[in-house]
């Protein structure tokens, strides 16, 4: 059975007594804390690839390298679309141990070039020569069919996931799913010249936690700390 912590205040911290999902704990409860949570962060990526700007720079190169603005919205925009595909599917394939190790295997955290396999565009080309109207349609249909699924109960505790071959918790492949959200919502944003969008802090928070952790796995503890609290020794610790 998946099952994950629920959070609570470490002692000392404001609020200490609390019930506090984003904090260290030890009590497991069966997983669900992101079921609410995960529609909240597809709301914000939908209400910004309905901009205006995006349509109107659709053609234009965007922050990342070799990919429209078009692309990259609707990369962005997949992550809901592929939610309302697998949450529902069926699996007997055994899922990892936890978000992480999933960005550990994931062959384009690897990759040293776009043009590496892992980091093929053709789909988000593909979808994007359909035009802005089509992904805003599509990906509307697609929370909505989430949103359905999860208040139905349709949904599966183990997430298969087809193009990885892997399975996770459906509160791991939620929270990955938030990670890509929250991270392609900014490039997307820097892109257009926007600002980008405010996440409440029930999506934000576990999504830092977790590139924190996949930061420090990479560049290593001391790296992590000193690019956070002294200025005078940034360094680079990207946690892809």
């Amino acid at each position: 059975m998946c099952l994950t912590v629920s959070w609570g205040w470490l002692p000392g911290y404001p609020g200490a007594g609390q019930e506090h999902r984003w904090q260290t704990g030890f009590v497991q409860n069966p997983v669900n804390r992101l079921d609410a949570v995960f529609p909240v962060a597809a709301a914000v990526a939908l209400d910004l690839i309905q901009r205006g700007e995006v349509r109107d720079q659709w053609v234009m190169p965007s922050v990342l390298p070799k990919m429209s603005i078009g692309a990259l919205a609707c990369h962005l925009g997949r992550q809901v679309v592929r939610a309302a595909e697998v949450l529902p599917m069926a699996t007997d394939v055994l899922p990892l141990e936890s978000a992480d190790a999933h960005y550990h295997r994931a062959a384009w955290v690897m990759s040293t070039s776009p043009d590496d396999p892992p980091n093929d565009r053709s789909t988000d080309d593909a979808e994007a020569a359909l035009g802005a109207a089509a992904l805003a349609g599509q990906s509307a249909r697609a929370l909505e069919t989430v949103r359905r699924l999860l208040a139905a109960g349709a949904v599966r505790d183990v997430v298969l996931i087809p193009w990885q071959g892997w399975a996770l918790c459906r509160d791991d492949f939620l929270l990955t799913r938030m990670l890509e959200i929250v991270v392609h919502a900014d490039d997307l944003a820097l892109s257009v010249g926007v600002r980008t969008p405010e996440f409440p802090a029930e999506v934000f928070a576990p999504v830092r936690d977790l590139l924190v952790r996949l930061a420090v796995k990479r560049r290593g503890q001391s790296a992590v700390i000193s690019a956070l609290a002294r200025s005078e020794r940034t360094q680079t610790i990207s946690a892809f």
